[in-house]
């Protein structure tokens, strides 16, 4: 099958994966890590989310990691809010574009921001018309697209009609999470394929969690259904705290390493990002779940043992 010649990789290490850690990290440390990604060629960085620091209190810190990012040119910092609270705030500390998250399932809403699945679309309309407003583009998530821990599988219609009510608000681009990564691969392509036969593929990610080794797998399958745009977080870390079970993203050295084995470019060193992890990896002090930054690129070769 004829892949596509590039992907994009949206960075969601310093949100997504930073959320669920225990050991707080200074605003100075996720201001490193940010200009760390950066400076490996990562384009799109999820850099916080602006939720109250009682929900997710490693995020407390948003307002003074946001403002003291160096910016690349060409690099779109952004940032994850609930509401037209978060929004507000995330503007006035210059976030570069704004990302909404709805449940695809309304028992995981009620947990995750309090609100039904109804109201959280009509706050997604209020937030869109604030960043219309701010010229930022607004992207947003349908989160448990593939499966909930509450509800079992999300059927693929209730995901092409939140997607297409998303467009109808101003989203630039439609994100879907497999927030507990219930995913199958074949459940993915069948999803995207109904979604790119009435939707352009150009907007439409994907955001996937290894919880069941299936992240990689899942990646390969959006890209037969033409889907170029997908979420990765340095050294495979993050989870959401109101869902059982879920744990790491797909680790970007991991999703980057395959893309560009497969002949997919991204525009990210590698190398730098391997680094990146490791550092990570020292920082919180635990061991994290990725493969690439232990084993080095599939490309890199070694001289071979000497004779027995």
């Amino acid at each position: 099958m004829k892949l596509p010649l590039e992907a994009t990789i949206v960075e969601v290490g310093p949100r997504d994966g930073l959320q669920n850690e225990k050991k707080m990290l200074s605003a100075e440390q996720k201001v490193h890590l940010v200009e760390r990604l950066s400076g490996a060629g990562l384009k799109r960085i999820e850099v916080v989310s602006f939720v109250h620091p009682k929900a997710v209190p490693q995020m407390a810190n948003a307002e003074k990691v946001m403002k003291g990012i160096k910016r690349r040119p060409g690099t779109q910092y952004l940032a994850l809010v609930p509401n037209t609270v978060g929004a507000e705030r995330a503007l006035a500390s210059g976030a570069g574009g704004l990302g909404f998250f709805v449940s695809a399932s309304e028992t995981h809403n009620m947990h995750n921001v309090r609100m039904s699945r109804q109201a959280s679309m009509a706050e997604l309309a209020r937030v869109s018309r604030l960043a219309t407003e701010a010229r930022v583009p607004l992207r947003s998530y349908i989160v448990t697209a593939f499966g909930c821990p509450y509800e079992g599988k999300t059927p693929a219609s209730t995901v092409v009609s939140m997607a297409k009510q998303m467009f109808d608000e101003g989203a630039a681009e439609v994100c879907l999470g497999d927030t507990t990564g219930m995913g199958n691969p074949a459940q993915v392509e069948t999803v995207f394929y109904e979604l790119t036969r009435q939707l352009p593929a150009n907007r439409l990610a994907a955001h996937f969690h290894n919880t069941r080794g299936a992240a990689l797998a899942n990646v390969y399958a959006a890209l037969r259904a033409g889907i170029t745009t997908f979420d990765g977080a340095v050294g495979g870390t993050g989870g959401c705290p109101f869902a059982p079970g879920a744990s790491g993203n797909v680790a970007t050295e991991d999703l980057v390493n395959m893309l560009e084995d497969m002949g997919v470019h991204t525009g990210v060193d590698l190398d730098e990002l391997i680094t990146c992890a490791l550092e990570i990896e020292d920082i919180l002090e635990r061991p994290l779940s990725n493969s690439v930054a232990r084993a080095g690129p599939s490309w890199r070769l070694h001289d071979p043992p000497g004779r027995l």
